[in-house]
């Protein structure tokens, strides 16, 4: 099996970059920070190269106040966040504002869904939906307004790209995310980023152990 390891950063996969260094059969994409770059960079990858798996590792924030900094969570579905239009204060997405079908493939009610999850349920870990933002949310009339449209669980700046780029190419894919902070304010002290990379890593390696690649 050949599998293809994408991340926004070297911090996020170096764990597990160290670890398959001498695995020919595992390949890694750093693919930069944003929809924008992941998705071009993992479409170049992919038009060259045919991995049987494609599997995004990072962080994210969390919008669930009761979620354990640290913890790892897989994604179900993604959600583009922040594309379409505010109007006098109401948002209204691509979908909502009809300047897209919902429906129209890789989409499914609007939301890019992975129908390849239920091949990872061993992994015995929560599935969440989540949101791809180009700007990290701060706001709390912001915050309300996502939950409230999409009620998701974590926000990334590349899920979305992995999703809609992997169900175009029909690839299986996994993204895989640890919690490293909560929606709202910047404090980066109050984040656990190497908490989240480790046991977001821990979880990959685990995985490609018992594929015995």
């Amino acid at each position: 099996m050949r599998v293809l390891i994408v991340s926004a950063t070297q911090m996020e996969i170096e764990i597990a970059k160290e670890k398959f260094k001498d695995n020919h059969q595992i390949s890694f994409l750093i693919a930069g920070v944003g929809m924008l770059s992941t998705a071009v960079n993992l479409t170049k990858y992919l038009s060259r190269y045919q991995p049987d798996l494609v599997i995004q590792v990072g962080i994210a924030g969390c919008f669930d106040q009761n979620a354990k900094l640290g913890s790892v969570v897989l994604v179900k579905e993604e959600i583009l966040g922040d594309l379409g239009v505010e109007e006098n204060g109401v948002w209204k997405d691509l979908f909502i504002s009809k300047l897209s079908d919902p429906y129209k493939p890789p989409f499914t009610k609007g939301r890019l869904v992975n129908q390849h999850l239920s091949t990872f349920s061993h992994l015995d870990l929560p599935t969440v939906s989540a949101i791809t933002v180009n700007q990290i949310t701060t706001r709390p009339q912001r915050i309300l307004q996502q939950q409230l449209l999409y009620n998701p669980i974590i926000e990334s700046m590349e899920g979305a790209a992995l999703h809609y780029v992997c169900n175009d190419f029909n690839i299986p894919y996994l993204q895989i995310r640890g919690i490293s902070n909560y929606i709202g304010e910047r404090d980066k002290s109050e984040w656990n980023i190497k908490e989240a990379v480790e046991n977001s890593n821990k979880v990959l390696i685990d995985l490609i152990k018992s594929y015995e690649i």
